[in-house]
């Protein structure tokens, strides 16, 4: 499952298509469709199988969260047995946003050619079924780097006669004939987004940073970028890890120079993306690597695999210093009523002033990457250091879910807190009209049903993106059945968060 790139070469020649295959053509010409190529080979055919399958990797991906609009991912793209978890790392953050185009960015490893080309299809196949190509895509290929889908050498590979679609005649092979790279993409897109236009890329030879400018100007708030790249190749284990730990440190410090030294057989994609993220502000942030070393046990010569997301980040009311403050403050008192030693001395004088702001906030504690307590106030009730101070020691002490917190556990303990802007109302007029307005990532939610009232954070969405779901489990939590959210007479209040953790310092 694990392809042999091809060498890349700027090759003189390259035939595009002819015109009257450009995309507009008449009503009556049939559709161009993109069949799957390695559908039985790098992941399931059967569609049954297929969806079983994503359904098992994303389940078992790790919720994750980040403190902004999630802008793009880089992924893995080899067999789903081999990197499948850790591109459902990725794709787990996708479900509940809403994107309307996804701009994906897959690497050439069976052909050679100069640019990036764009695929000459209105539908891109898989067995999960068909997604319709964006009309941007056709935009996008009358700007240069990009070109519509070039005739151009092609090796095809070992696996071409077990392809899941008929082979072209000799000459009529393109960049996406063969390409698995975006292929692998799409399947988990269809499965964590559901309805969406594609803009299908392969890079060949071909500057990332005229791309980027390029792309930049076809982004709006509704498109997703995918880039798809494989890191280090068939090193010992170790030896791969520590090559794919300093791409992937490159990678998240948007380390263009570094990068480009980097061993990835996605790296133009990869670049273009840096480019990109540097010219619109983006950060990234690193959700999971493993190699196929750790996925498919052999150890001897393994591929790396990461997963990466970039978001434009929210505005932000404390600095890093200030944060770290904060959660020191929250560690103190954590330390200090795990050892039944009473509350921290408390100095206000030596905080800035906004700590002494009334703010709600809560305090949330994790060990092993599995909740161990989390205690808030919604409202702005007492001063934010106060605050931090009384809701770390609830959470340790007074959550009921959990036994209170051991001297001995402290070491495994991780503090996130999150400071909230005071809850709004949110006016809707039916249940279907609540649902439209909510901000799944965005909003935190406060739900009351009757005299009975309870919330969820927004970092819940990770864990619950689907909105009826999410309305369903808290109004569970308020002590009312599960559909009690769309009675008559109840209400619903909206916050924001700015949150922040001790693995994010």
């Amino acid at each position: 499952m694990l392809a042999v790139a091809l060498p890349l070469a700027i090759i003189v020649g390259c035939k595009e298509r002819p015109s009257h295959e450009q995309p507009g053509a008449g009503p009556s010409a049939p559709k161009r469709i993109r069949e799957a190529a390695v559908a039985g080979l790098f992941y399931p055919k059967d569609p049954s199988d297929l969806s079983r399958t994503l359904d098992a990797l994303l389940a078992n991906a790790k919720p994750q969260s980040i403190e902004g609009d999630l802008r793009a991912l880089i992924c893995p793209h080899a067999g789903y047995p081999f990197s499948g978890p850790v591109a459902a790392s990725a794709y787990r953050l996708v479900p509940g946003r809403d994107y309307q185009t996804v701009v994906l960015l897959g690497a050439s490893h069976y052909a050679r050619f100069a640019g990036a080309s764009v695929a000459n299809a209105e539908i891109y196949r898989t067995p999960l079924g068909d997604v319709p190509v964006s009309p941007k895509a056709g935009q996008l290929a009358q700007e240069i780097p990009f070109v519509l889908e070039p005739r151009c050498p092609v090796q095809r590979p070992p696996w071409s006669p077990q392809a899941s679609h008929s082979p072209p005649p000799e000459g009529e092979d393109t960049p996406e004939t063969w390409e698995h790279s975006a292929e692998v993409q799409v399947p988990f897109l269809q499965k964590t987004l559901g309805h969406f236009q594609l803009v299908p890329v392969v890079t060949g030879e071909v500057d990332p940073e005229q791309m980027a400018r390029v792309l930049a100007r076809q982004l709006d708030d509704s498109t997703l970028i995918v880039a798809s790249s494989d890191l280090s190749h068939f090193h010992p284990y170790d030896q791969a890890r520590e090559l794919d730990t300093r791409c992937v440190r490159a990678i998240c410090n948007l380390d263009v120079g570094q990068m480009k030294s980097q061993e990835a057989c996605g790296r133009t994609p990869v670049l273009a993306l840096l480019y990109l993220a540097r010219q619109m502000g983006w950060k990234a942030k690193p959700l999971d690597y493993r190699n196929s070393g750790d996925t498919a046990e052999n150890k001897d010569s393994v591929v790396g695999y990461a997963a990466i997301a970039f978001y434009k980040p929210h505005p932000q009311s404390f600095t890093t210093g200030e944060r770290n403050q904060l959660l020191g403050l929250a560690r103190q008192s954590l330390k200090k009523i795990a050892a039944k030693d009473g509350a921290p001395d408390i100095a206000p004088e030596s905080f800035p002033s906004k700590f002494a702001g009334k703010k709600g906030c809560f305090v949330t504690l994790t060990a092993h990457g599995q909740l161990r307590g989390c205690i808030g106030n919604i409202l702005p009730l007492e001063p934010l250091y106060r605050a931090i101070v009384a809701n770390a020691q609830n959470a340790a002490l007074h959550d009921p879910r959990f036994d209170p917190v051991q001297p001995g556990e402290l070491d495994q303990i991780e503090i996130e807190i999150s400071v909230l802007t005071e809850p709004v109302p949110l006016s809707f007029h039916s249940p279907d009209d609540l649902l439209s307005k909510l901000r799944p990532h965005r909003d935190g939610v406060v739900l009351k049903i009757g005299g009975r009232m309870a919330t969820y954070l927004p970092q819940v969405w990770s864990q619950i993106p689907n909105k009826e779901a999410f309305l369903d489990s808290l109004s569970q939590k308020a002590g009312c059945d599960r559909s009690a959210w769309r009675n008559p007479g109840t209400e619903v209040l909206v916050y924001q968060v700015e949150s922040f953790g001790e693995s994010d310092m």
